[in-house]
């Protein structure tokens, strides 16, 4: 049985505290860098995801796991506050989990995770409220991500996957993806090679959406590829810049939108994000990108 929350999107993913030091570069092996104060901001893949797009008007629950602690607290209030309904995060007994970023000049970062309670969120946690798309990605257990997809293929709710961090999904949940979701490093990983793009589709997914950071995304369909540019914009912080983009064109594809035009907001949401510090106060409203 499904839960009735009245959604558009239900995502299935992580909920982490960043802690973000700026650097002028990063560390090499036994090295010692001095950095900035740190800041400590809500983020995490999946909790990115749905304030994302819950910013874009959507009506989002996430389904995930965050301690008994303060930074578990933080992070509820901060998607309670962006809209997010956080009646199926689940509490756990193991810290909440964290994310330790180092920023450079140029805006690039580098990301250490410690799951955390994320690695709790188990497949008999998983229950779906009625919804349009789920989208999920892979802070949280493989297991429980294949489990949500499954279910939502049985309630006829759109699945769609950010493979981030990497991992191998199994032939029967790339099948069902419509679309999967990756950035050039991860589409190359899973198709063992440097070989056409087009290619991912023959992994099974029925679309694909393969994100190309400043020069914006290509969509991949049966029918054909198209390329979809991004607005030009000086980069600050990329610090969750993927998952504002997967926000923005799962709320699209919940409202109806095909793929490449969902794709188009989506970018825009991502430049956006970018010329701002951190990840989920980073994110535009509806109203910034003229929605």
């Amino acid at each position: 049985m499904g839960v009735d929350l009245g959604l558009d999107l239900i995502v299935v993913g992580s909920a982490n505290a960043d802690l973000v030091v700026a650097v002028e570069r990063r560390p090499g092996p036994g090295e010692t860098v001095l950095g900035s104060d740190t800041s400590v901001l809500p983020g995490g893949k999946g909790a990115n995801t749905a304030v994302a797009a819950a910013k874009l008007g959507a009506k989002v629950a996430l389904l995930g796991a965050v301690g008994r602690d303060g930074y578990g607290e933080l992070l509820l209030e901060s998607l309670s506050s962006a809209g997010v309904d956080t009646s199926l995060v689940r509490r756990s007994d193991r810290p909440t989990g964290v994310a330790y970023i180092f920023v450079t000049p140029d805006g690039e970062n580098s990301i250490l995770v410690s799951p955390g309670a994320n690695s709790a969120l188990t497949e008999q946690d998983v229950e779906l409220a009625d919804a349009r798309v789920l989208v999920a990605s892979l802070e949280v257990p493989l297991a429980t991500v294949e489990h949500a997809v499954a279910v939502a293929v049985e309630r006829g709710i759109r699945p769609v996957v950010n493979i981030s961090p990497m991992a191998q999904l199994s032939a029967e949940t790339l099948a069902a993806l419509d679309p999967v979701v990756v950035n050039e490093h991860e589409a190359a990983q899973l198709m063992g090679d440097e070989g056409d793009l087009r290619g991912l589709l023959d992994l099974g997914p029925r679309s694909a959406v393969v994100t190309l950071g400043a020069r914006g995304a290509l969509v991949i369909e049966a029918d054909g590829t198209q390329q979809v540019g991004s607005p030009k914009v000086d980069a600050v912080d990329t610090t969750g810049a993927g998952d504002a983009f997967t926000g923005a064109l799962a709320a699209e594809l919940a409202r109806g939108k095909d793929l490449v035009t969902a794709a188009q907001l989506a970018v825009k949401v991502a430049a956006i994000s970018v010329t701002r510090k951190g990840a989920q106060p980073s994110y535009p409203t509806a109203d910034e990108v003229g929605r």
